[in-house]
């Protein structure tokens, strides 16, 4: 089989099914074999293991899954692909690709049926206006997840890993952070994909939390805070509280609970840490209980 890892093939391939790029699914096909094994050794894919590849393309990344692992299916949105795929991966036994919106299946069902409920490897080039969206809807499932390793928007990556009062920290650092650990396995230049995207790409490789790293009581209180406030980043967080459609705390309630947890009223919700974040959560959530 036609290795398409070389951008030769690639075209050759392309052309052979006058495919089109679609930019509603903001399609970007990796050319670069150095790359794709770092994908495969970022995410320590063993013969043991179940993939779940999300968005193949032509099937690139998924060749280098298939002879890694032990089962990969790999779930592709756009139709017109799905004959290339038959193609291009017409010599391996160890996968199944569905013509699916990945949103729209019953990831937790697959995990049970193809590989008993345990813990599964996901692999995805995610196209960059679905990344946030994919990855916490894999999170928020609570899905059986050893790690999720992803090619992402470079600032995104960087988006994921930093921590409080840096200019990247916000809402995803923490709503990743709190789920796994992150870990930039490497950056990407525009000229390892085709068409070139406009921006620079990282692989980052998201290993799930064994046990939560915080104690919280009341997981979606945490996320509706964190929302609020870094939805209006400029406010205290006491304003960005108060203003928030999804709270209902008095000005005062908010003062007090801050104090309680000694920090003062003109802090900016961009310099809390997730542990104080989630003091804050569980201190109100008792507030609510107790009234």
């Amino acid at each position: 089989m036609a290795d398409l890892g070389n951008p030769k093939n690639t075209i050759a391939i392309l052309n052979k099914y006058k495919f089109v790029f679609q930019k509603k699914f903001g399609q970007n096909f990796l050319i670069d074999n150095h790359v794709l094994d770092k994908i495969v050794r970022a995410a320590e894919i063993t013969k043991d293991d179940f993939v779940l590849e999300i968005g193949p393309g032509i099937g690139t990344l998924t060749q280098h899954l298939c002879e890694n692992a032990r089962e990969v299916v790999a779930i592709e949105i756009d139709k017109m692909l799905i004959p290339i795929l038959s193609d291009t991966l017409s010599d391996y036994s160890n996968v199944t690709v569905l013509n699916e919106d990945v949103l729209k299946v019953d990831l937790n069902t697959l995990v049970q049926e193809r590989n008993g409920g345990k813990p599964i490897k996901v692999v995805a080039n995610l196209p960059y206006y679905i990344t946030t969206p994919i990855i916490m809807a894999l999170f928020e499932q609570h899905i059986p997840l050893d790690n999720v390793t992803v090619m992402v928007q470079k600032e995104v990556a960087d988006r994921m890993q930093s921590g409080p009062g840096s200019k990247d920290y916000g809402a995803l650092s923490l709503a990743v952070q709190y789920y796994a650990e992150p870990y930039i396995a490497a950056y990407v230049p525009p000229n390892c994909f085709m068409p070139r995207p406009k921006v620079g790409s990282a692989v980052i490789r998201l290993t799930l939390h064994k046990e939560p790293v915080v104690k919280v009581k009341d997981e979606a209180l945490l996320f509706r805070l964190i929302r609020a406030s870094f939805n209006q980043r400029r406010k205290t967080l006491v304003n960005g509280l108060k203003n928030s459609n999804e709270l209902n705390f008095s000005k005062e309630e908010i003062i007090n609970a801050l104090k309680a947890e000694g920090l003062s009223e003109n802090i900016r919700g961009e310099v809390l840490t997730l542990e104080q974040f989630t003091a804050l959560a569980n201190r109100l959530f008792d507030n609510v209980k107790n009234e």
